[in-house]
């Protein structure tokens, strides 16, 4: 991994010396627009609607549009003199409970790697953190925007949870809201045996893209000028009542968990035990 980032936790009066990296990635499959005759890269071009020239990048600035139809036109200098109070340091605001930071908040993950010089100060905050059982809240700017953040630990390391302000996230207005919705206790008991049969530990190796896969799939053989043939998806029973399709998911997932547990037990149960030869 390469740092995209240096700069410095600020807790109280101590200061670790850090390095910040990217810690996700999108595996997203990349398209390029193309000329469907020939293949060919469709190419775009930055031209003025005044003047119709094409614009050069070091000629391109920041413009912001008044209510008024007018252009703001703002140059890196405007830029510099705004105050970044956290620029280059990641300022400690307070600890609090995890579980009062709603996971809305969050945008971007990042690692947070010790300078040669901070890595004592460094362990000793992580910790004192871990062992505190709270996330810090903390101040941080990346590139040129200042923003709230967590920091917890992860395998031994930092993790700097970028949040967005509190006026970036909507409030959920939606019409049902003021509804009056009636559910049966039976419906509730069942959808409460539905999610008790479906319960188990998080495990994100279990799951996988498979759209992505199966794009990949579709790529290749294309490329090897091979037929794709997609096999069609299992139909789904339509269900005409809610209590009745709660029903059968308790069963089908009962019975999912049980054929899972088959093999395992199978497994358990065929296997001898071995005997050892006394010397």
């Amino acid at each position: 991994m390469r740092s995209i980032w240096k700069g410095a936790i600020s807790f109280g009066l101590v200061t670790i010396p850090v390095k910040l990296y990217s810690a996700t990635e999108q595996r997203d499959v990349a398209f390029h627009q193309v000329h469907r005759e020939d293949g060919g890269r469709i190419r775009y071009r930055r031209v003025c609607q005044v003047c119709g020239q094409e614009v050069p990048f070091a000629d391109v600035a920041k413009g912001y549009e008044l209510p008024t139809g007018e252009m703001v036109v703002l140059t890196d200098e405007d830029l510099a003199d705004l105050p970044l109070t956290t620029s280059h340091r990641i300022e400690v605001l307070q600890f609090t409970p995890m579980e009062q930071v709603d996971p809305v908040h969050f945008s971007k993950t990042y690692y947070l790697e010790p300078d040669r010089m901070g890595i004592k100060p460094y362990v000793l905050l992580r910790e004192a953190l871990a062992g505190s059982g709270q996330v810090a809240v903390v101040k941080v700017a990346l590139r040129s925007r200042e923003a709230l953040a967590t920091l917890r630990v992860r395998e031994g390391v930092f993790v700097l949870e970028t949040m967005l302000w509190p006026d970036e996230i909507r409030a959920p207005d939606f019409p049902f809201l003021t509804e009056k919705i009636d559910v049966r206790p039976q419906e509730l008991a069942m959808a409460t045996s539905l999610i008790e049969s479906m319960q188990a530990d998080f495990d994100p190796d279990e799951y996988k893209d498979v759209y992505r896969e199966a794009l990949l799939d579709v790529i290749e053989a294309k490329a090897e000028g091979r037929e794709v043939v997609q096999p069609a998806a299992a139909e789904q029973p339509a269900a005409t009542d809610l209590l009745a399709a709660l029903r059968a998911s308790v069963e089908a997932a009962k019975k999912s968990r049980e054929e899972a547990a088959r093999p395992a037990e199978k497994k358990a149960g065929g296997e001898k035990p071995t005997r050892r030869r006394s010397a």
